[in-house]
C-alpha cells in the first residue's frame, strides 16, 4: 500500500449476507474483491491454522459448518433470549452461547475454544471491506459511513457503529439503507427541481425496509419508514431447505437434521435454485452423497416455489401500507417505486407490487446490489468535504427514526416523547412528575417501540435521578429531554426544574451495547487476529515457494540426462541440502523464515556445485543443451528456469523471466 492516508470516506453496505463498498474520488465507484466480485460474501471462518473472510469462508463452509459464521447481523444489538435469536439459532450449524443476556459465537479457532461478540464478526467483516478498499485506492482507509436498515433500533445501531471501531474505522455517519438507495437513485435520475415521492422498497438477504421520500432538487426528505429487520432472502431459502429436507426424509427415510455438513450443503444448492427460478420457471436441485451415501435430486418449479414463500411474500405488502398511511400519501400519488436489494428479483415479489400500485411499472435502473454503498460514498465524500460535482454538493439528507423514543410511567404505560417518523437530528422533551409523596428519587426506564404495554417494547436503558426535594406526590416538575442524533443514536437527560438537578445517559447499559473498555479490548484483539492472519498468509506462501523450488530440484537431479553432467560429490551436497529442505516441509511448527531460509540455502548449494564446474557463458549453454539435447522443439521451460535460477542465484527478489519466441 502507498504512504498517506485516503482524505475521503469509503462508503460500506454491511449486509446480512453480503457486503459491499464504495468510494467517491469525482465519481462514485464500487470497489471489486481480489475474486473479482463486487459483492463479498459476509461470512467469516475459523480453522485450526487461519481466519477466513468473505469469499474463502463461504466457500468452505460445507466442510468446516460449526465454525463458520454468517447472519451476524440478524444477532448485533438483541438478546439472547430474543425471539428471533433463539428461532434462528435453531437453524444455523454455528454455536451461539448465552453471555450475560448477549449472544456470543463459540467457534474453534486455532485449537482453541473462543467466543466472539456479534460486533466482533461484523468487525471482522468491515476490515475486510475496508482491506478491498485500501487494495484500489493505494491508501489507508481511516474513515467510512456504514448503513444499517431503517428499523433498526438505537442498540443496532450503536452495535454497528461499535464494530466499525473493532475494525479500525472511524464511523463518521450511521445511515439507512433505502436512504442510501435513495441517493443513488435520485442522483442517477439526475437532478430536478419538481417535487417527486419515491418509494424505496429494500428487500435484502436478512432485513427488509420501505421508505418513502420526497425528493426535491438535491433535498431528500424521508417521510415515513417501516419494515422488518428479520425478513429477507435467507427466510426463503430456509423455507426451501425446510422442504427439500422433508422430501429428502419422505424419499429415503433419512432425517438430516442433526447433519451440519448436510444442512449446508443442501441449503447452498437451494440458494443456487432460488436465484435460477428469477430467470427461469423450473430447475433441478440436486446434492450428491447428501447424507449415508443417498445422492439427492429433485426438480423445482417457480410456482411451487412461490407457493411455499407465499406467506412472507405477502407480508412485504404489510410495511408498504404502513409507511402511505404514516406519511399521509394515497399510492396514487407515488411516482416512482424502486426495487433494491438482491430479493427484489424474485418475479413474485415484483408482481405483488406492481399490482399493489396498480400495475405501475417499477424501477429497475440501479444496481441492486450496489445501490445502497453507492449513496453511502456519496454521504461520505459529503461529510468529508471531498465532494465535486455539482449533483452532489448541494445534497441535503433528512432522515427520521424508525420507532417512538420513551419512557415507562406508572402502571408500565409507554409514554412517547419521540414520535416514529420524527426527521433526525432532533431533540423533544415531555414533562413527568412523583407518583408518591416525598419521594426523591426517580427511575426512568427507556424504551422504543409502539406498543402501549413497555414490556412489548425495546428496553434500551435506564438510569436514576436522584437527590429530588421532598415534595407532595405531583408537585416536581421532571423534565425528560431525548436527543437523537444524526446516526439515530439516543441520549437521555433528565431535569428537576426547581433545583436543576439533573442526570443524563447515552444508553450505555442496553443488551447488546458494549463499554468502552470493552470495544478497546476487541480492537487489540483484532489487531492479534490480523497479525495471525498476516503470519499464516506469509507461511503458506514461503511453503509453496519452497515446494515449488524442491519439485524443480527433484526433477533435476533424478533425471539421468541431467544429472549425468553434475560431479558425484556435487550431487550428493544438492541432495543432502534437499532432504533438508523436505524436513523443514515436514515439520509442523516450521514458520514462513524457516521456509523462506530452507529455499536460499537449497538455491546457495544448488549455485555452488554448479559454479565449482562451469563458467558463467557456457552455463547458459550447458543449461539449455541438457534440457534440449538435440531437439530444440521438445522444450521443458521449468527445467531451463531451474538451472538458470541456480546460476544466476539472487538472495533478495525472484528471477524474472522473458519468454522470446525463436523463428
Amino acid at each position: 500500500m502507498a504512504e498517506g492516508v485516503f482524505p475521503g470516506a469509503i462508503g460500506i453496505d454491511l449486509g446480512t449476507t453480503y457486503s459491499c463498498v464504495a468510494t467517491y474520488d469525482s465519481a462514485v465507484e464500487i470497489i471489486a474483491n481480489e475474486q473479482g466480485n463486487r459483492v463479498t460474501p459476509s461470512f467469516v471462518a475459523f480453522t485450526s491454522e487461519e481466519r477466513l473472510i468473505g469469499d474463502a469462508a463461504k466457500n468452505q463452509a460445507a466442510l468446516n459448518p460449526r465454525n463458520t459464521v454468517f447472519d451476524a447481523k440478524r444477532l448485533i444489538g438483541r438478546a439472547f433470549e430474543d425471539e428471533s435469536v433463539q428461532k434462528d439459532i435453531k437453524s444455523w450449524p454455528f454455536k451461539v452461547v448465552d453471555s450475560n443476556g448477549n449472544p456470543q459465537i463459540e467457534v474453534q479457532y486455532l485449537d482453541e475454544t473462543k467466543t466472539f461478540s456479534p460486533q466482533e464478526i461484523s468487525s471482522m467483516v468491515l476490515t475486510k471491506m475496508k482491506e478491498i478498499a485500501e487494495a484500489k485506492i493505494g491508501k489507508k482507509v481511516e474513515k467510512a459511513v456504514v448503513t444499517v436498515p431503517a428499523y433498526f433500533n438505537d442498540a443496532q445501531r450503536q452495535a454497528t457503529k461499535d464494530a466499525g471501531a473493532i475494525a479500525g474505522l472511524n464511523v463518521l455517519r450511521i445511515i439507512n439503507e433505502p436512504t442510501a438507495a435513495a441517493i443513488a437513485y435520485g442522483l442517477g435520475a439526475g437532478k430536478s427541481e419538481k417535487e417527486r415521492h419515491v418509494l424505496i422498497f429494500d428487500l435484502g438477504g436478512g432485513t427488509f425496509d420501505v421508505s418513502l421520500l420526497n425528493i426535491t432538487g438535491g433535498v431528500f426528505t424521508v417521510k415515513a419508514t417501516a419494515g422488518d429487520t428479520h425478513l429477507g432472502g435467507q427466510d426463503f431459502d430456509t423455507n426451501l431447505l425446510d422442504f427439500f429436507k422433508a422430501d429428502f426424509q419422505r424419499k429415503t427415510k433419512l432425517d438430516i437434521s442433526g447433519d451440519a455438513r448436510a444442512l449446508r450443503r443442501l441449503r447452498t444448492a437451494c440458494e443456487r435454485a432460488k436465484r435460477t427460478l428469477s430467470s427461469v420457471t423450473q430447475t433441478t436441485v440436486e446434492v450428491d452423497s447428501l447424507f449415508e451415501g443417498q445422492d439427492f435430486s429433485a426438480n423445482i418449479t417457480r410456482a411451487r416455489f412461490e407457493d411455499i414463500n407465499a406467506g412472507l411474500f405477502k407480508s412485504t405488502l404489510e410495511p408498504v401500507e404502513q409507511v402511505l398511511k404514516d406519511a399521509k400519501v394515497s399510492k396514487s400519488h407515488v411516482d416512482e417505486v424502486v426495487l433494491v436489494g438482491g430479493s427484489t428479483r424474485i418475479p413474485k415479489v415484483q408482481k405483488l407490487l406492481s399490482d399493489f400500485f396498480e400495475g405501475k411499472q417499477l424501477e429497475k435502473s440501479i444496481n441492486p446490489d450496489e445501490a445502497v454503498a453507492y449513496g453511502a460514498a456519496v454521504q461520505g465524500a459529503i461529510l468529508t468535504g471531498q465532494s465535486t460535482s455539482e449533483d452532489t454538493k448541494d445534497l441535503l439528507l433528512l432522515d427520521v427514526i424508525p420507532l417512538s423514543l420513551g419512557v415507562a410511567m406508572q402502571g408500565n404505560v409507554f409514554a412517547p416523547v419521540v414520535p416514529r417518523n420524527t426527521t433526525v437530528p432532533t431533540i423533544k422533551r415531555r414533562t413527568f412528575t412523583t407518583v408518591a409523596d416525598h419521594q426523591t428519587t426517580v427511575q426512568f426506564p427507556v424504551y422504543q417501540g409502539e406498543r402501549v404495554n413497555c414490556s412489548e417494547n425495546t428496553l434500551l436503558g435506564e438510569f436514576d435521578l436522584k437527590n429530588i426535594p421532598p415534595m407532595q406526590a405531583g408537585e416536581p416538575v421532571l423534565e425528560s429531554i431525548f436527543e437523537v442524533d444524526a446516526n439515530g443514536i439516543l441520549k437521555v437527560t433528565a431535569l428537576e426544574k426547581s433545583t436543576g438537578r439533573s442526570a443524563n445517559i447515552t444508553i450505555s447499559n442496553s443488551i447488546g451495547r458494549l463499554s468502552s473498555e470493552e470495544i478497546e479490548k476487541m480492537i487489540e484483539d483484532a489487531e492479534k487476529f490480523k497479525s495471525s492472519d498476516d503470519a499464516f498468509a506469509k507461511r503458506h506462501e514461503q511453503k509453496q515457494k519452497l515446494e515449488a523450488y524442491v519439485a524443480s530440484v527433484e526433477s533435476t537431479v533424478t533425471d539421468p540426462v541431467l544429472s549425468a553432467k553434475l560431479k558425484r560429490s556435487a550431487k550428493e551436497k544438492i541432495e543432502t541440502a534437499l532432504s533438508d529442505a523436505l524436513q523443514a516441509l515436514e515439520l509442523e511448527e516450521s514458520t514462513g523464515d524457516d521456509y523462506r531460509k530452507a529455499e536460499l540455502t537449497l538455491k546457495r548449494a544448488v549455485t555452488k556445485e554448479t559454479s565449482d564446474t562451469f563458467d558463467i557463458p557456457i552455463k547458459i549453454c550447458f543449461c539449455i543443451n541438457m534440457v534440449y539435447g538435440d531437439t530444440l522443439w521438445e522444450i521443458d521451460n521449468n527445467k531451463v528456469k531451474f538451472m538458470l535460477s541456480g546460476f544466476f542465484f539472487v538472495t533478495n527478489d525472484d528471477i524474472k523471466f522473458v519468454e522470446i519466441t525463436v523463428n
